[in-house]
């Protein structure tokens, strides 16, 4: 499904917003420090003179598998025209990794200012590019709306007059860019390759609306046990040569090490760490405290427990098991550090072979929630990072049958999302509809062999998920829910899965999309006012787009027996947005982007599509958006 598609493509092809979406000193245009001639960002003992731009990059949830592209550069501006370089070599990255956190891809040193405008530019010359169609996954390529291939295109970055990047010296500045594929493009999968034509859209936030675990990648380069912290060369993705920068990792007594393949907790991970040595790989997942621009990790895996680093690796979710052999749907192959001829790529299916010297690792949030796992522990569904070698290397995304030795390597069983329709609640338990396992349509797995017998095996129809003391107060019959957690092990069903946490969609983000065909629409709404927007339903040109996503619910507007109304949230951070062919207009306060509508909206400009983020309530038809953003065909 896709949800909003955004106009004719310009000059620049695209555009990307920048803006603060909250209060604080940082996001404050009326405190402008001005340029400061004191702080060079190449001359290490000017540091104290600089300030520090943290950039983070995520995506919202789209149709994509995999959606590969060189980042060439990244820049920023200040206000008096002086241009800033902060991602000054190119990098690769799959942006279908982000739905569900932020890779941090540079800590750049820039001079105090007030940062107005910027670029980045994008290569899709050698990009891969993956939809889903039939349960399969199909080539595509991405063109602009006219139908030609995207090249290298440069996406300008556009700051809000009301909330610009202030930057401080001796303060860090956290900077988002939501590469929002779903909003930004329109998939065809009939033609092949299938088309993914595209209006990208993409929104860059100081104070992010929504918060997501962060991870970090990079070689070591410091312990302080009297800190809890460490330091890297931030790494992003699996570049293995750049340096985006330095960055300090703090931790608790509760965070969890794999370093080496040897799990510790605490400062004795610390310490496992330091002796691993300086240049060591590192990847941390945890939080980052907005105010105080500190990062806690909650994991941190070194050494050879990092994906690539000596062995090769692949990352997806098993779809079916025979005996000792894994089939891996939707991969994420990468190749060990000193395979330089091979780079890191999408396959669709890999058959792994485990044995009983291969490891088994879980991410847990304590030491004593681990059990000794064995290659029992693997079933279907998990999604999972294992460590090996692959014995006939190919770049052959679609190739039929590759295999993957782990025999004598490690699996690491990774949190996974279940979402389905609740058919009972008991205690303890509940039981599913199961419609999908880490965005991937249910039909696509085989849970032959899960249960304790044949006839207990797993089934997508009635999916019992162990809650245990989580809470299901407000579940019901046909609501639809998201749980986060693991696959009971393989041959022991049932129940299928035990849960760590259970989500109810109509309590937390949902998708709206609607387009109205090339020419777009005159009249987009029944009222539009600062207590909201009251959609046309019925409007007679819209398009194929015109659905609620609410978890795994698709609900057509155009089946509704009352128009839907839009409104904004009550509190909190919103970011509210109108684009033409020549403009782009960026706005947190609902008042300030209505009134811009109420008068772009005159008689003769057209809206062509819309997209909102945000709480759908069914009962009173009503969805109550976070983010929200329109685009409009002026004549």
């Amino acid at each position: 499904m896709n949800f909003a598609t955004f106009g004719r493509t310009t000059l620049l092809l695209t555009a990307l917003i920048l803006t603060a979406c909250g209060g604080g000193a940082s996001t404050s245009s009326n405190n402008d420090p001005g340029p400061t001639v004191t702080c060079d960002p190449t001359d290490p003992a000017t540091f104290d003179e600089c300030g520090t731009v943290l950039i983070g990059f995520t995506d919202a949830d789209g149709d994509f598998l995999n959606y590969t592209v060189d980042v060439l550069s990244l820049t920023l501006e200040t206000a008096d025209g002086r241009v800033v370089e902060v991602m000054p070599r190119k990098t690769r990255t799959n942006f279908t990794d982000y739905v569900d956190l932020t890779e941090l891809v540079t800590a750049a040193v820039v001079p105090p200012a007030t940062y107005v405008a910027g670029t980045i530019s994008l290569d899709y010359g050698d990009a891969e590019v993956f939809v889903e169609a039939a349960d399969v996954a199909k080539e595509a390529v991405v063109t602009d709306l006219d139908g030609v291939e995207l090249g290298q295109t440069e996406l300008k970055i556009v700051l809000s007059n009301r909330d610009q990047l202030v930057v401080a010296k001796r303060r860090a500045h956290l900077l988002q860019l939501d590469f929002d594929l779903a909003a930004s493009h329109k998939v065809d999968v009939v033609p092949t390759p299938a088309l993914a034509a595209s209006e990208q859209f993409i929104v860059a936030e100081v104070h992010p609306v929504d918060e997501k675990q962060i991870r970090v990648r990079g070689p070591l380069l410091a312990v302080s046990e009297d800190e809890m912290s460490y330091t890297i060369a931030i790494r992003p993705f699996h570049d293995r040569a750049s340096d985006f920068g330095r960055f300090t990792v703090n931790v608790t007594d509760e965070t969890v090490f794999e370093v080496d393949e040897v799990m510790w907790e605490g400062v004795e991970g610390l310490r496992a760490l330091n002796a691993a040595g300086q240049g060591t790989p590192t990847i941390a997942k945890g939080t980052l405290n907005i105010t105080e621009r500190e990062f806690t990790a909650d994991i941190v895996l070194a050494g050879s427990s990092v994906p690539g680093h000596d062995r090769d690796a692949i990352v997806g979710n098993i779809i079916k098991r025979d005996g000792n052999f894994l089939t891996i749907r939707g991969a994420t192959i990468i190749p060990h550090a000193v395979a330089v001829d091979r780079r890191v790529h999408f396959h669709d299916d890999v058959v792994v072979e485990v044995g009983p010297d291969t490891k088994v690792f879980k991410d847990v949030d304590r030491l004593s929630d681990l059990s000794n796992l064995t290659i029992d522990a693997l079933s279907i569904g998990q999604r999972v990072t294992i460590r090996g070698n692959q014995p006939t290397p190919t770049t052959d995304a679609l190739a039929p049958q590759i295999l993957f030795d782990a025999t004598h390597g490690a699996v690491r069983m990774h949190v996974t999302h279940l979402s389905g329709i609740v058919n009972t609640v008991m205690n303890g338990e509940t039981d599913i509809t199961l419609h999908s396992i880490d965005r991937r349509r249910v039909g696509i797995f085989d849970f032959s062999g899960t249960g304790q017998s044949a006839d207990l095996d797993a089934d997508p129809d009635n999916y019992q998920v162990r809650t245990v003391s989580l809470s299901l107060a407000d579940f019901s019959t046909g609501k639809p829910i998201v749980v986060w957690g693991f696959p009971t092990a393989f041959g022991m069903a049932p129940p299928d899965f035990t849960g760590r946490s259970v989500i109810d969609y109509t309590d937390v983000r949902s998708a709206l999309g609607v387009g109205w065909g090339a020419l777009g629409t005159l009249a987009p709404f029944i009222s539009m006012g600062t207590d909201g927007l009251v959609l046309d339903n019925q409007n007679g040109d819209i398009d194929q787009r015109h659905y609620i996503k609410q978890g795994p619910v698709l609900i057509d507007l155009t089946t509704l027996d009352s128009y839907t109304a839009i409104v904004p949230r009550e509190t909190g951070r919103m970011l509210f947005s109108i684009k033409s062919q020549d403009s782009l207009r960026l706005y947190s306060h609902w008042d300030d982007f209505v009134g811009d509508l109420i008068n772009s909206l005159d008689g003769a400009t057209t809206a062509r599509s819309m997209y909102a983020y945000g709480k759908y309530d069914v009962d009173s038809n009503t969805f109550t958006a976070v983010k929200l953003g329109i685009f409009l065909l002026e004549p």
